[in-house]
């Protein structure tokens, strides 16, 4: 399976420039223009993708309020909420899946989508979504990841909380349903994420391990954590983004506002410009540079005869004297000819 491949116009995979999506999630408030509105402004960021989260409160879990369906309550975001309460504000309506998707197809946006059942998967097979993204929850699901892969279309499956052995299933199953192409996004499955728990040195294993493209779905604050793991080679970052941290919304917290999203996509793209070779010496841009390295000049006026002495011979800019290492060996010599100031020292005049 080949190390890149496209997402709509786009090539993503291991060594190409970062693909930077925006996550929508839940920031739309319940409010399609809200929705349309963070479409725009991800397209104005320069970002390449958008994302959505195709479920219904029903399709992802059920109406029950027994603790079990509760979030713990020492949840910093959603403590003591119930799921269902939950989905039903944080969930992104299908129909109006079409009005978003074509917003963002007008505005040069590829526009994808996690899927959380078949009812998902078919209305964003009628959509002709370019890729499917399976979230870390979701991992486990393998019935789920062999009906994506059916698509034929390309698969971004999030690792957060998973062991190798359950990459390795959920891999496999994707690999042996026909996905067109799997990239690996490491993740920390918490909300929001304390950079500490990153663990970015884990991008580089995951892509030996299983010969795939990795990338990062991040949620901690801030674009700091993003850009440090293209230095690690993710080649896919996935943030939430909102209008206003301010408005509220269920993952406001850990989104970034359109600004953010803006230097995000600038950055990690200098980040991957930055990483260049391996190779040490002076780069072409430093040509000019070695000419102003130091050598020993004549600093003062003197004539032939005259003992060299460190007041009329000194190392400094610009090169084309001799070597500064060579000022004990030319000190309380005699200049062979009259010289002026500047003169770059040579064996010759002395």
């Amino acid at each position: 399976m080949g190390m890149t491949f496209k997402i709509g116009s786009h090539l993503v995979g291991a060594g190409e420039r970062p693909f930077v999506v925006a996550e929508m999630s839940g920031n739309h408030n319940g409010d399609l223009d809200r929705a349309l509105s963070i479409v725009d402004a991800v397209a104005a960021s320069g970002a390449h993708a958008l994302k959505l989260q195709t479920y219904r409160p029903d399709t992802i879990t059920i109406d029950v309020d027994t603790p079990d369906f509760r979030i713990s309550g020492g949840h910093e975001l959603w403590g003591g909420q119930n799921l269902y309460r939950l989905y039903e504000k944080a969930h992104t309506p299908y129909e109006w899946h079409r009005p978003i998707f074509e917003r963002a197809r007008s505005l040069g946006l590829t526009v994808f989508s996690s899927p959380f059942d078949a009812s998902a998967v078919e209305l964003l097979e009628e959509l002709d979504a370019p890729a499917y993204k399976i979230a870390s929850s979701e991992l486990v699901d393998l019935p789920l990841i062999r009906l994506v892969a059916a698509t034929g279309k390309p698969m971004v499956i999030s690792t957060g909380m998973a062991t190798l052995a359950e990459i390795d299933a959920a891999v496999r199953t994707a690999r042996d349903g026909g996905a067109g192409g799997i990239i690996l996004l490491a993740c920390t499955a918490s909300y929001p994420a304390p950079p500490a728990d990153s663990n970015l040195r884990r991008i580089p294993v995951l892509a030996d391990a299983f010969g795939v493209p990795v990338g990062l779905s991040d949620h901690t604050p801030g674009i700091g954590v993003p850009v440090a793991s293209v230095a690690l080679g993710a080649c896919f970052i996935e943030k939430h983004v909102t209008l206003d941290r301010a408005d509220g919304g269920v993952d406001s917290d850990f989104s970034l506002n359109p600004t953010e999203l803006a230097a995000l996509v600038v950055e990690s793209e200098r980040a991957y410009a930055a990483l260049g070779g391996t190779a040490v010496g002076p780069t072409p841009a430093e040509q000019e540079g070695l000419r102003f390295r130091r050598s020993l000049y004549v600093v003062a006026d003197v004539r032939a005869g005259d003992e060299v002495t460190v007041h009329n011979v000194r190392s400094i800019r610009p090169a084309g004297g001799l070597p500064p290492v060579e000022i004990d060996r030319v000190l309380g010599r005699r200049f062979t000819a009259d010289l002026a100031r500047g003169t770059a020292l040579s064996w010759d005049l002395i």
